[in-house]
């Protein structure tokens, strides 16, 4: 124990620009959710998107089960579980919360608004926002803040590695979502928006509740 305040999860230089794309996704989610509201079927984009990405060999369907398995129980919580050991590792006890916290959140958050927006697939199976989705950029996302504060990274190069991750792992698994027909591809950016505006507001109160309880110092 120093009394030294262990790094920040959120860094200042990309604090504000994630802020605003936080907010523009809380949007998002809301928008498509009014939209899609009590539908039960894909929307004119949904097709479009679907008939290109539906039905794929069984090489490409590998890869998509592969991929989903990262969102279910037990390849998630064994992605959090590594990260997490990563985290202590490097000494960022901040970091190590925020992946579960964000990642709980996030998931929390698109599992609340199911029932609310009330969408279903293939009968009576609720499906937007993706939790998959959501989950896969959550993780990303914390990755990435981990990495980006490591680094010292300035705003431009920072908040271009969150979003380039954010974008590469929503797009990965909602391909994969898309592709074995669990979800429309609105779900999909549902489920990505989710994440972008949950966890960097979880990152926010992480730094504000351990600054002001002093749990994380070392």
């Amino acid at each position: 124990m120093t009394g030294r305040s262990a790094p920040v999860v959120l860094a200042p230089a990309v604090r504000g620009w994630l802020g605003l794309v936080a907010a523009l996704a809380a949007t998002v989610v809301v928008g498509l959710g009014v939209l899609y509201a009590d539908e039960s079927k894909p929307g004119t984009v949904d097709a479009r998107i679907g008939a290109a990405l539906e039905g794929v060999g069984p090489t490409w369907r590998h890869i998509a089960l592969s991929v989903d398995f990262l969102g279910e129980p037990v390849g998630a919580a064994a992605l959090v579980v590594a990260a997490v050991a990563g985290c202590l590792l490097l000494r960022r006890p901040r970091a190590a919360v925020l992946v579960v916290v964000g990642a709980g959140m996030t998931v929390g958050t698109a599992t609340v608004l199911k029932p609310l927006v009330g969408r279903t697939i293939h009968g009576e199976n609720l499906s937007y926002p993706s939790g998959h989705t959501a989950f896969a950029t959550a993780f990303a996302l914390v990755v990435a803040l981990l990495v980006t504060g490591r680094l010292g990274l300035g705003r431009t190069a920072g908040t271009s590695v969150v979003l380039a991750a954010a974008l590469v792992a929503g797009a990965a698994m909602g391909w994969a979502q898309v592709a074995l027909g669990a979800h429309y591809p609105t779900d999909v950016l549902g489920g990505w928006c989710t994440a972008l505006a949950v966890v960097p507001a979880t990152a926010w109160l992480v730094d504000r509740m351990a600054g002001a309880g002093r749990w994380d110092h070392r």
